[in-house]
């Protein structure tokens, strides 16, 4: 096992790996931003280096300053979290030259799913189900309606380097499809430095289901389950659970065995997701796989027991699994809600600001995974996550119930936060027997409601 690790990362998902590392007796090294001095990761870690100021492209994602870091620091492996380098396979190589353990995949399974028209074509060499599109990137206008002709309308527009829901546009008519590939082009290149396109036919009203998957070197994979994660604003996850409400077992080990094969054809290691749409018929698409740890991991340690971000520093350090599919149970059922500092009454708007309250709540099945306290103040330049709440319970009302105690315990003062979103589907009596898809929020959630109990 590892000596000393150096997290890439900050917010609560280095405050989670710090503290698995300190289980296995794992030294840390913490990097942060002129803005994250005063950060929790970085009280908490064994040692912490600021990298430089705060817009992430000075810090966070400047690899000279952390890769100088790491090798000052002495440290064996580096842990990149999700976002910033997480899925860079340039940073990842970059470890492997400089003999510095990339806790992850190799470079070469990141950028096979990096490109998402790229894995597309992976996937349907490897016999997972893809969803109806272009065979590769879109080339031009004409290519995109040759394209319409055969798959129909509405369809969706999609940047192959893509992610939370950028470069993504929805078409329903031929006169739409110039302005929405400008956009996406426009977007991309923005966005991801690079402005190439692919076309898929858009499931109307699909479920949002992914699999975690486990995998060592040597040959090994597991799934654990699947989470729902239908319940979005702008493609971006607001709720998340598992087991997927109505979804029968033997529907869950099809979309785990079509996980694992994607996992095997791109030699896959570490801890990662593979992400399905699934129809109203029944029918499972393959949409693309995360090669990293998952926001709403803890969902799925929480039915299952198995602590993920030990499992991928074990990996990383050539162990083998110590479980096999066959031992992997799961129990109860779990829920995760986003608590982030945005105001729902106006389209989710982004909140920064000091808390001047911060009181998690507790109890029965209650999990927080946070890196925020009282006076803290939630920076401008980065994501408005402020908190992951996780409630367990031995069935899915059990958990709802304590999910929903635990939001009208939550005190936070100072910003506005989703809390009161979140209470609102609760109660929504859709959610409650377990009728979602992605645009739940839109037809669903009558935000405006919100505005009218603030005033």
């Amino acid at each position: 096992m590892f000596r000393k690790v150096l997290i890439a990362n900050r917010g609560e998902i280095a405050v989670r790996v710090i503290r698995a590392c300190r289980e296995l007796g794992i030294r840390t090294a913490a990097v942060f931003s002129e803005a994250d001095r005063q950060s929790m990761h970085v009280r908490m870690a064994d040692e912490a280096f600021c990298i430089g100021p705060a817009p992430p492209a000075d810090s966070y994602l400047n690899i000279p300053n952390i890769m100088s870091t790491a090798e000052l620091l002495g440290v064996d492996a580096i842990h990149p979290g999700y976002g910033f380098l997480s899925e860079n396979p340039h940073f990842s190589e970059i470890c492997q030259d400089v003999k510095i353990t990339f806790v992850g995949p190799s470079p070469e399974a990141i950028a096979a799913m990096g490109n998402k028209s790229q894995a597309r074509e992976r996937m349907r060499g490897a016999g997972v189900p893809v969803i109806p599109g272009s065979d590769g990137p879109v080339r031009s206008e004409n290519e995109a309606l040759d394209i319409s002709k055969h798959i129909g309308f509405p369809l969706i527009v999609k940047a192959s380097a893509g992610g939370g829901g950028r470069g993504m546009r929805l078409v329903h008519t031929r006169e739409d499809l110039r302005r929405a590939i400008q956009t996406a082009q426009s977007e991309a290149e923005a966005a991801f430095g690079n402005n190439e396109i692919y076309i898929e036919k858009y499931v109307e009203e699909p479920r949002h289901i992914e699999v975690q998957i486990l995998a060592d070197k040597h040959g090994n994979t597991i799934y654990l389950g699947a989470r729902d994660c239908s319940i979005q604003r702008r493609h971006q996850k607001l709720l998340e659970e598992t087991p997927p409400p109505g979804l029968r077992d033997r529907f869950i080990r099809v979309l785990g065995k079509a996980a694992a094969k994607a996992a095997h054809a791109i030699n896959y290691t570490g801890a990662g997701t593979v992400e399905f749409l699934v129809d109203r018929d029944g029918h499972y698409y393959f949409m693309e796989m995360n090669t990293r740890i998952q926001v709403e991991h803890p969902i799925t340690e929480m039915v299952t027991g198995i602590d993920i971000v030990k499992a991928q520093l074990h990996a990383a350090a050539g162990e083998r699994l110590n479980v096999n599919q066959g031992d992997v149970e799961t129990r109860g059922h779990a829920i995760e809600c986003r608590i982030n500092a945005e105001d729902p009454r106006y389209d989710f708007r982004p909140a920064p600001g000091r808390l001047a309250q911060f009181i998690p709540p507790g109890g029965p099945g209650i999990r927080v995974d946070t890196h925020a306290y009282a006076g803290y103040t939630i920076p401008p330049h980065y994501d408005s996550l402020v908190a992951k709440l996780i409630a367990w319970g031995t069935n899915r009302a059990e958990a709802i119930a304590r999910m929903r105690r635990a939001l009208q315990e939550f005190e936070i003062a100072g910003v506005p936060t989703t809390i009161p979103f979140h209470l609102m589907v609760l109660d929504n009596a859709f959610f409650r027997r377990g009728e979602v898809y992605t645009n739940f929020v839109q037809r669903r959630i009558d935000l405006s409601a919100l505005q009218h109990a603030a005033g």
